[in-house]
């Protein structure tokens, strides 16, 4: 009986941790705050961020990636959620304006509703910039789903993982809230659909 009652809550940290380290794979996780020559750390060609959740967070992520010399450009992505209003790229665009980024240095698009989309249309900003390496910035229950899908829809493009540490949707203490259990229970089942192929 002391073995079982040791065991379950160990088996609980376990998934736990195991969920954590699956739904927001990070290839920056070693470097610096600024770029260097080390595997996984130079600069790349362009920022991504993707709206959806704490779309702000995600900006923001962006934009001090950008500052810190991550690197030259920045691509916004997503589409209004209020279709009288502005697009959410629109918005991320005006906010790192605001914080000194040129508008010469951005790109957005603004018809992105999905991840899958997300990913489609990058991939013509990659074409038409000639992009060839780019920092996937989202939340950290999104950045595994995301990833798969800029992988599979985008070509000639090496992508590397930075999820936002912690915003209103996510962090270490997910797991501590009926809000955290959601996110990651529906990307893993999302992650499922995917990799049968049926889309996101």
């Amino acid at each position: 009986m002391i073995k079982f009652l040791i065991g379950i809550p160990l088996l609980v940290a376990a998934i736990i941790i195991s969920i954590s380290i699956f739904l927001q794979p990070n290839d920056l996780a070693g470097c610096g705050t600024t770029p260097s020559t080390d595997a996984h750390c130079a600069p790349v060609d362009a920022i991504v961020a993707v709206s959806g959740g704490d779309t702000n967070a995600r900006t923001d992520e962006a934009i001090k990636l950008y500052e810190n010399g991550w690197a030259p450009a920045i691509i916004f992505s997503g589409a209004a959620m209020d279709k009288t209003g502005l697009s959410n790229a629109a918005a991320m665009e005006i906010r790192a304006e605001q914080e000194g980024v040129p508008k010469s240095n951005i790109y957005i698009d603004e018809a992105a509703e999905t991840t899958k989309e997300n990913a489609e249309n990058a991939q013509t900003i990659f074409m038409n910039h000639n992009i060839k390496s780019i920092i996937l910035v989202t939340s950290g229950y999104h950045q595994e789903r995301a990833s798969l899908e800029f992988h599979k829809l985008t070509s000639g493009v090496i992508i590397e993982n930075h999820p936002v540490a912690s915003d209103q949707d996510w962090s270490m203490w997910w797991w501590t809230n009926p809000r955290g259990w959601y996110l990651a229970v529906s990307e893993l089942f999302k992650i499922i659909v995917f990799n049968f192929g049926i889309g996101s």
